[in-house]
């Protein structure tokens, strides 16, 4: 009963203003949707977008998975594939669920909830890339990642989102160069795959980041040095004053499909 009454004026408070949540809506879920693998097995796609001025890590998304009868039949979690999201930055994330459970899954409700992280220099730079199939219609991303900070760069990885017509994620992936190191001044070869071919024909455009222990990625917008360092400041700042707490998103992405 007690704790109706206080959810109850929460919501009212909410309402008329009286109190203001911590930006929650500036963390959101975007472009998700569900599709079956090749395999057989589900996915569930999408992107957390960060627009707080202070980076995200520890990031988890939750999924509750409803049938029909808008009944209950599970709850998963998974993690952000980019495990530092800077400041106006996106990170996609990819439920696989393979039990005969998936198999029901009418619509599905996703959460996430996110730690703040210490400021990350942003030099981790893909430089070059390029889309293309081979004779068998496989899909592949080649490109060129170039460590622009002064230490080598340890465990770098790269991390493709792909998108479909109507701009949703149609397929996301993680790959690790190798040597998964990168010298300071020196560049890397990768090469993306795309396992699901039946996803491959509905990719219409996509977006890369690279980051390694050390460095966050380069943000994919044009952003001059003084608003990138200001934000960085920023960021450090809020730290100071929020680490340690676990902030939870209240918006939630629902799929009715």
């Amino acid at each position: 009963m007690t704790s109706n009454i206080v959810k109850k004026v929460f919501l009212i408070l909410f309402i008329f203003g009286g109190i203001t949540p911590m930006a929650f809506a500036d963390v959101s879920i975007q472009n998700d949707q569900r599709y079956f693998g090749d395999d057989g097995t589900l996915h569930i796609v999408g992107e957390i977008q960060n627009n707080l001025d202070m980076p995200l890590n520890q990031i988890i998304v939750y999924a509750t998975l409803y049938d029909t009868n808008n009944h209950i039949i599970g709850t998963k979690e998974t993690s952000s594939l980019v495990n530092i999201i800077m400041p106006e930055m996106k990170g996609p994330f990819d439920f696989i669920l393979t039990d005969l459970e998936s198999k029901r899954v009418e619509k599905y409700l996703l959460d996430t909830t996110y730690k703040i992280s210490a400021p990350k220099n942003q030099v981790i730079d893909v430089t070059s890339s390029e889309l293309s199939r081979d004779n068998l219609n496989n899909l592949m991303i080649t490109g060129i990642v170039t460590n622009k900070g002064e230490t080598t760069a340890n465990t770098v990885s790269v991390i493709a989102t792909l998108y479909d017509k109507d701009g949703n994620v149609a397929a996301v992936t993680r790959v690790q160069p190798e040597p998964d190191y990168l010298e300071t001044n020196k560049e890397i070869f990768f090469l993306v795959t795309i396992p699901d071919k039946s996803q491959t024909t509905k990719i219409q455009d996509y977006s890369l980041v690279a980051e390694s222990e050390e460095y966050a990625a380069v943000p994919e917008f044009p952003i001059s040095s003084l608003a990138l360092l200001g934000g960085i400041l920023s960021a450090y700042i809020g730290i100071t004053r929020f680490s340690g707490k676990i902030i939870t998103n209240l918006i939630s992405a629902t799929n009715l499909k």
